[in-house]
This record gives C-alpha cells, sequence and structure tokens, in this order.
C-alpha cells in the first residue's frame, strides 16, 4: 500500500529570501516529523502561476499521519491550506523529485467514478509522453474528498511533472503525438484543470 502524503500549500509572511528561510524552518522540522514516522519529500517555489509569497510542501508519513503544525504553524508561514493525498501508480515509497528543471503542478477536477480511468489513461499518456520529450512524471494523487468536492459530484488529482525547461514543456504540448491523443481522452473526463510551473528548492 502507498504511503500517504500531505500537500501543504502555503502563503509566507513577507520578508527577503522567504523560500530558503522556509527550507531552514523544514530542516528545522525534521526530527519531529521523523519521529511520527513523516519527512519532506519536496519543496517549490513559485515561477509562474503562483504568487511570489507561496509555496507548497509535500510530506510522506509512514503510517498514520502525523502532526503537521512544525511545519504549518512555523514562524513566516501565516495561512496554510492542506490536502490529504493518496499516491496512484506514481510515485513510489521511496520516489524522491530530481533537481533542476521546472515542475508543473496541475490540478485536475474530474468527473466522480472516473479516477481509475484517468490513472489508466495517464498512464498509457506517459509511456510515449517520457520517451518524446525531456520531462519526468513525479506522481500524480488522488486528494480526500472534500465537502466542496461531494456537492459537485467530483474528484480531484494532483499531478507534478518535472520538465527540463518552459521550452520543453512548449514543446509537449504538441497536439499530434500519441501521448496527447491520448491525453485528449483524459480531458474528457476533466471538468477543469489549473497549473503552474515552480522550481524545486533544495
Amino acid at each position: 500500500m502507498s504511503a500517504a502524503c500531505d500537500y501543504l500549500f502555503l502563503t509566507l509572511a513577507r520578508a527577503p529570501q522567504p523560500h530558503p528561510a522556509l527550507a531552514q524552518k523544514l530542516a528545522a522540522a525534521g526530527p519531529t516529523l521523523q519521529a511520527s514516522g513523516g519527512e519532506v519529500v519536496g519543496q517549490w517555489a513559485p515561477q509562474l502561476g503562483w504568487a511570489n509569497d507561496e509555496a507548497a510542501v509535500l510530506v510522506r508519513w509512514r503510517g498514520e499521519r502525523g502532526d503537521l503544525g512544525p511545519i504549518a504553524g512555523a514562524q513566516g508561514v501565516t495561512e496554510a491550506k492542506i490536502d490529504r493525498l493518496t499516491p496512484t501508480i506514481r510515485p513510489d515509497d521511496a520516489d524522491r523529485p530530481e533537481g533542476g528543471g521546472i515542475y508543473v503542478h496541475r490540478w485536475f477536477e474530474i468527473e466522480a467514478g472516473a479516477e481509475d480511468e484517468f490513472v489508466r489513461l495517464s498512464s498509457q499518456g506517459w509511456a510515449h509522453f517520457e520517451t518524446l520529450f525531456d520531462a519526468r512524471i513525479f506522481g500524480l494523487f488522488r486528494a480526500e474528498l472534500s465537502p466542496a468536492d461531494r456537492a459537485r459530484g467530483t474528484s480531484r488529482l494532483l499531478l507534478i511533472t518535472r520538465y527540463g525547461d518552459h521550452g520543453v514543456w512548449e514543446a509537449s504540448r504538441d497536439p499530434s503525438t500519441e501521448a496527447m491523443q491520448i491525453f485528449l481522452r483524459r480531458q474528457q473526463l476533466t471538468r477543469r484543470s489549473w497549473a503552474a510551473s515552480t522550481r524545486l528548492v533544495g
């Protein structure tokens, strides 16, 4: 069974270098997280699509979810939105994001009940996508249903993909590739999606 994850979307207090400061806070929180079976898998800072005071942190748990207070309540964090995630076919429990390039975080809001088909189409598309471009899917995660999800009859998934650079991302939009043809079928299951490009910190 895949390890549970928490995705923290943070708003940071105004500071000269808020993202390096957050990295220091995460390093300080490391022993406390480890004691409860958690680890910080990645920290991301904005490039396009997020405000300059926003950040994301992915935490992975070996067992039951522990206390996220050392991160969400850290000095310099003014707001924390937390999504509980379950990995699908990626990442494996030991996987970590590799440095360099850019990371695109893309949320999908899809029809409830279409999750398995969405994941299957994603896996099929990746087989072609990753051979054509300097790109690697780090993870596709299902988010725990919120009251708003239930009211809308939707589910949410988060896709985190590493690209060599923004030029690779643009080239990968080519609609003639076999991968994009598969992703177009996936898009039919999607009510809306939104994305941001980021850089991995540390």
